[in-house]
């Protein structure tokens, strides 16, 4: 689904989907981001960002596609679905109270006793092109070292990040290495900083999203590869659906707060969905056919690494856990195939088909029953 291009709000949204309280004093009206379940279409970004919801483990969603095509509105919209976090207060690195992260500096040295646990809506971080290493990963607090004389460490927008999402627009103009840094960072879940003698390890988990316009250039093949899922998003064509974006997106601006009352059963009925499904997530079995399926595909279209068919198995449960079923079968394998492997595919630039269409024909070699 998709909505024309708008500005959006720079931090995510609480559990109904409303700003939190503006901290002046004059009072002004709570807007609400567009509802993710009113976006029209673009079914391959809504169910890619759905799934590393559910699995952060999948590796994060690069999304390639035209200007005005919904990205960073779906990112955003995904966010103010989501319920609150709960949260240690004055933790700069959003600890759950109930399981703080070993490799916290905050909380590692407060006694349990003394953490006061808070809601807070899931972060969304942006991170602009111009950002330095430093203002990503942290650096040394050159104004407390200046004041108080002790060495401190000032987290950046990793730490900002932990438990939220990450999003990087124009992900193809970031500098290499500063992709590179935080795809390590995505995979592992712990930031280590090294700076002027001081070292800090702290949590960094987060969905990782990047978006680009394709014109601009991709990402070199061995950072596009690390991205989990890859979706690539086109203008929607279908004069019914461009139409019904007009007039979703003309009905939002006139009065945000009704739109939004209108969609809300429909948000609380996919946030539910999303509640089972992490909740669940653990509990699907992947069947050993699923398994066989996914290497019998990364065999046929020639994949390197084996980063594929783990990708392929992790969105298989995750689609398995989403739609309320106990296994994950070479049927979820073959609807997830596209956006985990397309982005894989060795190039060939006389090639007649597209990446797409490659990992669909393999499919229909490989997996044969689940093609309608």
């Amino acid at each position: 689904m998709t909505v024309p291009r708008e500005s959006d709000p720079q931090v995510a949204l609480p559990n109904n989907g409303y700003p939190p309280a503006n901290p002046v004093d004059t009072p002004v009206a709570a807007t609400p981001v567009y509802p993710f379940t009113a976006l029209v279409g673009q079914d391959e970004l809504k169910l890619a960002l759905l799934l590393c919801v559910i699995d952060p483990t999948i590796g994060g969603v690069m999304v390639m596609g035209h200007r005005g095509t919904a990205k960073s509105t779906a990112v955003r919209s995904l966010a103010a679905l989501l319920p609150p976090l709960q949260r240690v207060a004055g933790c700069p690195y959003n600890c759950d109270p109930s399981a703080p992260a070993a490799a916290c500096p905050h909380c590692s040295t407060q006694p349990a006793h003394l953490r006061e646990a808070i809601s807070a809506p899931v972060p969304v971080v942006d991170l602009p092109l111009g950002a330095t290493e430093d203002r990503v990963v942290g650096s040394l607090d050159v104004e407390r070292m200046l004041t108080h004389g002790v060495q401190s460490f000032a987290p950046g927008l990793l730490a900002r990040a932990n438990r939220g999402i990450l999003y990087i627009d124009e992900v193809n103009l970031l500098e290499d290495h500063l992709v590179d840094l935080l795809l390590d960072v995505a995979a592992s879940g712990v930031n280590v900083v090294e700076r002027e003698g001081l070292s800090v390890r702290h949590p960094a988990r987060f969905v990782l999203v990047g978006s680009g316009n394709p014109e601009e250039g991709d990402l070199r093949p061995q950072l596009l590869d690390r991205f989990g899922l890859h979706a690539r998003i086109r203008t929607i064509e279908d004069i019914d659906e461009r139409v019904e974006i007009v007039r979703r997106r003309r009905a939002y601006d006139l009065d945000p707060i009704a739109f939004y009352e209108q969609w809300r059963p429909h948000q609380e009925q996919l946030r539910d969905q999303l509640i089972a499904a992490q909740n669940r997530l653990h509990q699907v079995e992947l069947s050993d056919e699923a398994i066989y399926a996914a290497a019998r595909l990364c065999v046929a279209l020639e994949i390197d690494g084996h980063r594929g068919e783990l990708t392929l198995c992790r969105a298989a449960v995750a689609l398995a856990a989403l739609e309320g079923r106990e296994a994950a079968t070479p049927a979820d394998v073959a609807r997830v195939a596209t956006l985990s492997l397309q982005h894989r595919l060795r190039k060939n630039p006389l090639d007649p088909i597209s990446d797409a269409d490659r990992v669909r024909q393999a499919v229909s070699e490989v997996i044969p029953e689940t093609v309608a």
